[in-house]
């Protein structure tokens, strides 16, 4: 493998596994049998039979300036949202992934795909991602070693529940 070649690897908080999606650019995508990630624009123009038809293996990838207003009333056809995070410091698709979960009740998988660096993983389980496709050469060594690191205390509530215990840093307790 050359220098200039990036390796993408699927991490979930159960560990690395194989990523059965591949993103496409077109509707052409679909005409196999495997699971593809299309655009949101890709997804929207497609016919209502054909989402139907390929319902458990279309996944859409949402950029930071989409909306996902047209995307709501689709979400329990939709198994995979891939949120991009075209670099470290746009954080557009934190907010997106929090109001799926909370507002919209998605259930499904939420993706961060793109500029993930170890230090935003904690913050992105809690607001509701499940998979992230990472590039970086330091999380990987880090995720890889199990080491996520992150911090204990939350100064508000999110998508996904703190550990038990930690509660947040302004509930102070009295001391014994």
């Amino acid at each position: 493998m050359s220098e200039t070649e990036t390796v993408t690897r699927l991490w979930t908080p159960d560990g690395f596994r194989e990523d059965e999606w591949s993103h496409a650019e077109d509707a052409q995508a679909l005409e196999g049998n495997q699971r593809v990630i299309l655009p949101l624009a890709v997804f929207l123009d497609l016919d209502d039979a054909t989402r139907a038809a390929a319902a458990d293996r279309i996944g859409v990838h949402v950029l930071p300036g989409e909306a996902l207003d047209a995307l709501l009333p689709l979400l329990s056809r939709v198994p995979l949202i891939s949120l991009a995070f075209p670099a470290f410091n746009d954080g557009r698709s934190y907010s997106k992934a929090e109001l799926l979960r909370s507002r919209h009740g998605y259930g499904g998988t939420i993706r961060a795909s793109g500029d993930v660096l170890i230090d935003q993983i904690p913050l992105m389980i809690r607001t509701g991602f499940s998979e992230f496709e990472v590039t970086n050469e330091t999380a990987l060594s880090r995720l890889g070693e199990g080491r996520i690191g992150g911090i204990p205390f939350h100064y508000q509530p999110a998508a996904k529940a703190g550990d038990a215990g930690a509660g947040y840093s302004w509930r102070r307790r009295p001391a014994a």
